[in-house]
């Protein structure tokens, strides 16, 4: 494949014309990708929220961002997909970041605040895991394989059930993160839980398998015209697109 990197000013000028595929950050994305033709695959805002109790062990809500500096606790907010602000655990709704950019009815996700004793990200391909890494530590960078480790049993177990569960509100490529829960309710000895998902083209792909990482990172974000009709509503500002069969 021939690999271009992009100006970081003047748009999408390139000789690879369309047809290509796209990594990078969502900002620069809004740029150049309807230039290139490429159709961005992204889980949608509400997939985290609208998932039973028993797949996020904790609560989870929507809001608006200025619901959410009406908090008086501390909560863990993020923007669902756009990374406007850091995700973080804010003592209070006045804590929030501030700046124009940052609209009051802009949605963010909100929920309790839990610690995890180990983080794994998994790239989800047609509703399998394709390859996935450990990639934190009770909050701490600790970047190892999937493959092998003492938790990938249970890790793969958990995320075949979700799969089979909730999998269909997903895009056939994603990035799915979960977790093992440090201080799991009712003194359970292993709870596992989804993290968050994220688009597969803005991931970090850690100690994952980068050749199995590539077969999603290049699904989630092709050329429009090879787009499979489920995937449609996926794919943001997306316009009567040229659909695959």
């Amino acid at each position: 494949m021939d690999v271009e990197v992009l100006p970081a000013q003047g748009g999408a000028g390139t000789a690879l014309g369309h047809g290509g595929h796209y990594y990078g950050g969502p900002n620069f994305a809004a740029r150049v990708v309807d230039d290139l033709e490429i159709a961005l695959l992204e889980p949608t805002d509400d997939w985290l929220t609208a998932l039973p109790s028993e797949y996020t062990g904790r609560r989870i809500a929507l809001v608006t961002l200025g619901e959410a500096r009406r908090l008086s606790r501390p909560t863990f907010v993020k923007p669902p997909r756009d990374k406007s602000f850091p995700a973080a655990v804010y003592a209070s709704g006045r804590c929030l970041p501030q700046g124009p950019e940052l609209a009051p009815d802009a949605p963010v996700q909100i929920s309790d605040v839990v610690s995890w004793a180990a983080e794994f990200r998994l790239y989800l391909l047609d509703g399998e895991v394709r390859t996935g890494s450990q990639y934190a530590s009770f909050g701490h960078l600790d970047a190892a394989p999937l493959a092998g480790h003492r938790h990938e049993d249970p890790v793969l177990e958990f995320a075949d059930d979700l799969l089979a569960t909730c999998g269909e509100g997903l895009p056939s490529a994603v990035v799915v993160d979960i977790g093992l829960l440090a201080t799991p309710e009712h003194g359970a000895a292993d709870q596992w839980a989804v993290v968050e998902a994220n688009m597969a083209w803005f991931s970090n792909c850690y100690a994952a398998d980068p050749d199995r990482v590539l077969d999603v990172v290049l699904r989630s974000a092709g050329p429009r015209t090879r787009i499979a009709e489920r995937d449609r509503r996926f794919c943001r500002n997306l316009e009567s697109p040229q659909l695959a069969d």
